[in-house]
């Protein structure tokens, strides 16, 4: 006759815990039991949910280091500085950052440009401003009150000034940076980092052809008020004030017209305005 269980313990014999009890009972049971395909889908999700929170967790310094990487990489290329090493960090050694209150156009001397995030910051109301209707062309719904601005220098002499812009277009809102050369009027470059406008139609905003259409275009008249345009169709350069217009995006209107609408928006008084009209006195 076998032993008991109390004889078995005292024996030395394996007593097994009740999680392991429990955990035998359940792999006895038929795969096709209810109670067993529960136990089992309730346990697969609770591992799933460990690893994927953990993966998240470990991979934040480094998702956030690539992010960092990659707004430096475009600000560098629309700067035209990035060399043929792709040393990105060496090109951004040349590259000032700083932040400007957009209301008053003058620099926040107490913000710290490598903290700062202006994304977020338009999101929350105590650090952003409801637009109306009539002021909110480029589609954005909340400005936030300061913005980053990058400074490209050659000595004291301020070579080109890089803004971040953004606003809608056809399906999305894009995001990217306009380069202006040093007498804040003439726009050196434009590059948008993110958005889902159709590919071959309002994609070709990413289209090296045309972004190098923007280079020495006038952005501002002689009174200092934002004129540049995205046209439809094609600029006839012979014409009076082509130097003011880019060609607009084949069948695309609507991404077309709203590249027009951000430009004129962050380049207007709501947007950089009051700071390059700063900018260009000092400079004068």
């Amino acid at each position: 006759m076998s032993d008991s269980p109390q004889e078995q313990a005292k024996g030395g014999a394996p007593n097994p815990s009740g999680w392991r009890r429990r955990l035998d009972a359940v792999l006895e049971l038929p795969n096709d039991s209810p109670q067993k395909t529960l136990i089992v889908a309730v346990t697969l999700c609770l591992v799933c949910s460990v690893v994927v929170s953990s993966a998240a967790v470990l991979l934040r310094p480094l998702q956030l280091e690539n992010a960092a990487l990659d707004r430096k990489r475009n600000i560098v290329e629309v700067a035209g500085l990035l060399g043929s090493d792709g040393d990105v960090e060496a090109a951004f050694e040349r590259v000032e950052p700083r932040v400007v209150d957009l209301e008053s156009g003058e620099f926040a001397e107490d913000m710290d440009p490598a903290r700062y995030d202006q994304r977020k910051s338009s999101k929350d109301p105590e650090r952003s401003i409801a637009l109306s209707r009539d002021e909110d062309i480029a589609g954005i719904g909340r400005r936030a009150r300061y913005s980053t601005v990058y400074f490209v220098r050659d000595g004291d002499a301020i070579r080109q000034v890089i803004l971040p812009v953004h606003g809608y277009g056809l399906w999305s809102t894009l995001y990217g940076f306009l380069s202006l050369k040093g007498d804040f009027r003439t726009v050196s470059g434009l590059k948008f980092y993110e958005h889902a406008e159709t590919p071959g139609l309002g994609g070709e905003v990413d289209n090296p052809a045309w972004r190098g259409k923007w280079d020495g275009k006038i952005a501002f008249d002689e009174s200092g008020s934002a004129i540049i345009e995205v046209v439809k169709g094609v600029v006839d350069e012979t014409r009076s004030g082509a130097e003011h217009r880019v060609d607009g995006l084949a069948g695309a209107t609507l991404t077309t017209r709203g590249v027009d609408n951000l430009l004129k928006f962050w380049l207007g008084e709501n947007g950089f305005g009051p700071f390059l009209a700063r900018m260009r006195e000092k400079e004068a």
